[in-house]
């Protein structure tokens, strides 16, 4: 595949309009770069290997974090990752695995990009793996907040910070 700053552009707004949030499609159009390649270390492979990865999000409010892609590495099954946009040489690697994402609004609701939003509720765990919601939407800090003061009561209980936008495909 031919990969460029138009192709990516379009599997992002490919992407987007399978969103109806109008909260999440405004704050990733603002943080959008202009794609650029940078080079990037892959430790998994022999020591100096590199991949060309594209930064398309960027937001250097925090800690200069960015989503890239990558045909190479964890891509094609996982082409999407939080990276550092930083040029600082800790900062020149792909990461782990667990960076990687099949697709970009993966990566976006992993990153933390996405806790500048009020779309966080609280979450139960039962037993039998159903999420229950406990908590309307709302932002990152308090709803953890609130979480911490939930496993404090309820040692037993699994409570995690969730959020409940649809996107993708998942039929």
């Amino acid at each position: 595949m031919a990969v460029d700053a138009h192709f990516l552009r379009s599997l992002i707004e490919d992407e987007l309009t399978t969103l109806s949030d109008a909260r999440i499609i405004a704050h990733v159009t603002k943080l959008l770069v202009v794609p650029r390649a940078v080079l990037r270390s892959w430790d998994y492979g022999t020591p100096g290997q590199q991949y060309p990865c594209w930064i398309v999000l960027d937001d250097p409010t925090l800690s200069f974090s960015a989503i890239a892609f990558c045909e190479f590495g964890f891509g094609p099954k996982y082409p999407w990752g939080l990276i550092s946009s930083g040029d600082l040489p800790g900062d020149m690697h792909m990461g782990m695995d667990s960076g990687w994402f099949p697709s970009f609004l993966d990566a976006y609701f992993e990153s933390w990009a996405a806790t500048e939003l009020p779309i966080w509720q609280i979450m139960k765990d039962e037993p039998d793996r159903t999420l229950v919601p406990l908590s309307g939407e709302g932002t990152w800090g308090s709803t953890w907040d609130r979480i911490n003061e939930l496993r404090s009561a309820d040692p037993s209980g699994r409570y995690d910070c969730r959020h409940g936008i649809t996107y993708g495909d998942k039929s």
